[in-house]
């Protein structure tokens, strides 16, 4: 059995999330993760912005609704368009 990938964050309250990655998509030269909470709806999902502040790794949820469309435009086509 495949171990699965978890990532965990804090929320507003403090709170420890797990969420599984779902899809890395690359748009340009930017990086996205495509995340979908453990403990949640399994239609959820967030998209983050990979960026890079003084060579570390951070991730930005995608709040601005153009980008967000752009990944999720991208993340369709990678399904449907698989073989």
């Amino acid at each position: 059995m495949e171990e699965r990938e978890i990532m965990s964050f804090r929320d507003e309250e403090g709170n420890k999330v797990d969420f599984e990655p779902i899809a890395r998509i690359f748009l340009e030269e930017t990086e996205y993760l495509i995340l979908s909470p453990i403990d949640g709806n399994e239609e959820d999902a967030f998209v983050f912005r990979v960026d890079y502040v003084e060579d570390k790794q951070e991730l930005n949820l995608v709040e601005d609704e153009k980008e967000f469309d752009r990944v999720k435009k991208e993340y369709k086509n990678l399904l449907y368009n698989e073989k």
